[in-house]
């Protein structure tokens, strides 16, 4: 919801431009809060991008921001597409295996499911006495999908955090339902 609210709570949207896990800070109520705005962006009221040479952290900057030097929106977005798959599947976009294939993390859970998504869910996400239902692997697979559609190649593609919000809102929802 804090990107959210950066890319639409203002007239002037603010892009992060370096989402990671080590910018997302946990409070004791397991609530997370965004940090370390260093080389974040002010968007002018009538651009929805902008140009920079400052770059984010590798594995974790869209293709358009890393290759074009185009800061939007969508590369937030992006990147909080990357942290959702590398908490769900305990890989990180610049694990070894997936980097010496040649592949980034979206590719490599689409290489790899064989099924069910819970082929590339992390086996720690569940404890061994709890049973996986089927309602939690719809709400896995739900959050995986979320991550690919954030981490589409074009940007015009992505999501938006609107939509993350809700889509996430929803999942919940359905976990919560008895």
């Amino acid at each position: 919801m804090a990107v959210e609210y950066l890319h639409h709570g203002h007239v002037t949207p603010i892009v992060h431009c370096d989402l990671k896990p080590a910018n997302v800070l946990l409070d004791e109520d397991m609530v997370a809060h965004v940090g370390d705005f260093g080389i974040s962006k002010v968007l002018s009221i009538s651009k929805s991008m902008a140009y920079t040479e400052t770059l984010g952290t590798l594995g974790y900057i869209a293709p358009e921001y890393g290759s074009e030097g185009i800061v939007s929106a969508s590369g937030d977005v992006y990147s909080y597409g990357i942290m959702l798959m590398e908490i769900l599947t305990k890989r990180r976009p610049t694990d070894e295996e997936i980097f010496n294939e040649n592949l980034d993390l979206r590719k490599w859970i689409i290489q790899s499911f064989s099924g069910s998504m819970m082929d590339v869910v992390d086996v720690n996400l569940f404890s061994e006495d709890e049973q996986i239902t089927s309602k939690s692997e719809i709400c896995i697979a739900s959050m995986i999908e979320l991550g690919l559609d954030c981490t589409k190649e074009r940007a015009e593609s992505k999501v938006t955090m609107k939509e993350v919000v809700k889509r996430l809102n929803k999942i919940k929802n359905t976990f919560l339902e008895t």
